[in-house]
Formats: structure tokens, C-alpha cells, sequence
């Protein structure tokens, strides 16, 4: 993807590791979020044209988007949703509570 070109006139892999990336995650990292392995999220960001239908809710709430964000169905992004935490501090804060207590 171009410095100046729109997330949504790009491919749905683009797409992807451009969305994957804005939210702080790894290709590891996120495959380890849905369930999926590294080398799926690799595929998908680099070869398939065509999004995992079985994954993309999965992938839009892991990455705070719409699934039609994801899809590049929406004609402008809008800012970011209602929730302002960021995924990488949201990620931080469940791994926090899944400590013991001590």
C-alpha cells in the first residue's frame, strides 16, 4: 500500500495487515487471539484474495473494526468507534486479570 492510497481501494490482505498492524498486533499475536496459527494470518495478508468467511467476526472484533471495514465495504473510514482504548492496552488488561492474585 501507497503512502497516499486508501485503505479501502486495497485488497482484502492489504486490508488486513494494514488493520493488523494499526492495532499493534503481530501476525503471531493475532493468529493467537482467534485461534489460528501465524502461518494462516501470513496467507491470508499475502496470497488469498478472498477473506476466511469462518474468521472474519472473529478478526473484526479482535481488530475493533466492522466487518465490512475489513472487507473494504464502507466507502470512507470513519474514526475510530465509540470505544477509546486501544487493543494493545485491551490485550494488556486481559492478560492482567488472568494472573492469580498473587
Amino acid at each position: 500500500m501507497t503512502k497516499h492510497q486508501h485503505p479501502d481501494a486495497i485488497g482484502f490482505g492489504a486490508r488486513l495487515a494494514h488493520l493488523r498492524k494499526a492495532a499493534g498486533y503481530t501476525q503471531t499475536q493475532l493468529a493467537d487471539e482467534i485461534g489460528a496459527t501465524r502461518r494462516k494470518i501470513a496467507y491470508y495478508e499475502s496470497e488469498s484474495e478472498y477473506p476466511p468467511a469462518n474468521l472474519l467476526t472473529d478478526l473484526a472484533r479482535v481488530l475493533n473494526v466492522s466487518t465490512d471495514d475489513l472487507l473494504g465495504l464502507n466507502g470512507t473510514r470513519k474514526g475510530p468507534k465509540a470505544i477509546t482504548v486501544s487493543p494493545r492496552l485491551e490485550r494488556r488488561m486481559r492478560q492482567i486479570e488472568a494472573l492469580s492474585p498473587k
